[in-house]
């Protein structure tokens, strides 16, 4: 295995000489007094922790600096690009900056799930295509196959992935970065991961690690539900700990972020958030995935077919008044729930064909309130709990639609049984706290921030 980390040398601070403080010595009183001033303002109207995290930081994707560099780590390659509309630089995609550039040569566009443009709904395949705007041959790795042939590689040096995940082990594009790792191996093609951030942040680790009899697409990895690592540092973690066959030889470059820090979820850095797919519009929509992704695999909606998706759930004969109530009452950190009734609507290339469509659902909306505290599996686990209690309590209605995709997403037929036991939230979640604890310690060594 060959491990490289490229980085860049931040440029030197400021060293400010003997002369340039003498010179500055008459302002120094003044600035004493503004801030004071400032100090004594902001006792009286003090910055609330939203507002403080939402001043963004700057952060330097992996695609930033190689476009920094006007791609000298490419320098006279054929480039084969894994990337999608997340794939930005400022206002412009890589795969434009990079058929632009004279040092290197794009040479093939690989779209995940969703499509190239971002624009196909969830699970809906499409075929290879020619990007309109470059020129160069789009491969659809959510068609006929979802790992690249060796026909897709033919005339590539080096295989880039640069896309923007979400943070969970069910979002697909994690999976299609591996398959990507795979073929290049295979292929004796380098593999470069372009760095960008984990939007849930690095420290927050939650869920049922993935048991083997239950990998899939939707989950490819003994990993949690909610992991805590950037696609950089999961791609060294997969050759690291064998998650996949064929990767011993691979030669893996990551691209770090600059400025980046584990505890930073999505609002405390400086850059746009682009929709990774259609029904994650927004920073929130991400945030409050994990676990309200895993409630729509019951038989409520999950504010599919609204303009909220994944921030609100329910079912026609849902009692939402007393479910938000119950939710109010558990005490979850960060989040308030409100009753309110929606109608989903079909949004084509969104969602065609959502849970109760056209028809009035009483449902409970989530209110993020504190971005830094809020649980997202957690919510999920009360929410799912909760709803099966109220399920049983009006006649026993069906609460599960599809077993198998929810063991899938899952990664375990735990969580269903515990479901069926009548096991409380609480308890559900302490039940993974032991494979948690022991997916931190093997991940310690591939950490990068």
């Amino acid at each position: 295995m060959m491990i490289r980390l490229l980085t860049t040398v931040p440029p030197p601070s400021n060293i400010d000489g003997r002369a340039e403080r003498d010179r500055l010595m008459p302002q120094a009183a003044i600035r004493v007094l503004m801030f004071l001033v400032l100090a004594f303002a902001m006792a009286i109207v003090p910055m609330s922790p939203s507002a403080a995290r939402t001043a963004g930081k700057r952060v330097l994707t992996g695609a930033a600096q190689v476009v920094a560099s006007d791609f000298s780590v490419f320098a006279g390659k054929r480039v084969g690009l894994i990337t999608n509309q997340t794939g930005v630089v400022g206002d412009t995609h890589l795969a434009d900056l990079m058929a632009a550039s004279s040092n290197i040569k794009l040479a093939g566009i690989y779209a995940p799930e969703h499509g190239f443009r971002g624009g196909a709904e969830a699970g809906v395949k499409f075929d290879n295509t020619v990007d309109g705007k470059t020129g160069v041959q789009i491969f659809s790795l959510y068609g006929k196959t979802r790992k690249p042939t060796r026909a897709m590689l033919q005339g590539i040096d080096v295989m880039v992935f640069d896309i923007q995940d979400v943070g969970a082990r069910f979002y697909t594009y994690i999976s299609t970065m591996g398959l990507a790792m795979q073929a290049a191996a295979e292929a004796g093609i380098p593999f470069v991961v372009l760095d960008r951030p984990n939007p849930l942040g690095g420290d927050y680790v939650s869920g049922y690690v993935l048991e083997k009899r239950h990998k899939s697409f939707v989950g490819q990895y003994p990993i949690p539900i909610v992991h805590g690592l950037t696609v950089g540092e999961l791609a060294q973690m997969i050759v690291g700990e064998n998650y996949l066959p064929g990767l011993a030889g691979i030669d893996l470059k990551v691209v770090r972020l600059q400025g980046w820090q584990r505890t930073m979820r999505w609002d405390e850095v400086d850059l746009e958030w682009i929709s990774p797919s259609p029904n994650i519009p927004t920073f929130i929509s991400a945030l409050v995935y994990p676990g309200i992704g895993v409630v729509g695999m019951t038989t409520l909606n999950e504010g599919r077919g609204t303009a909220v998706p994944f921030s609100r759930f329910g079912a026609p004969w849902v009692d939402h008044e007393v479910i938000a109530r119950q939710l109010n009452d558990a005490g979850l950190p960060g989040v308030t729930f409100k009753p309110v009734t929606y109608v989903p609507r079909s949004i084509p290339n969104v969602a065609l064909d959502p849970a109760y469509r056209g028809k009035k659902v009483n449902g409970i909306e989530i209110e993020v309130t504190d971005v830094a505290r809020y649980l997202p599996l957690e919510v999920g686990m009360y929410a799912m709990a909760l709803m099966r209690d109220h399920a049983r309590t009006k006649g026993g209605r069906q609460f599960f639609k599809n077993l198998r995709m929810f063991h899938l997403i899952a990664g375990t037929r735990r969580f269903h049984n515990d479901l069926k036991a009548g096991k409380s939230a609480a308890a559900i979640i302490e039940s993974w706290s032991g494979e948690v604890a022991r997916f931190r310690q093997h991940r310690a060594k591939y950490l990068l921030y």
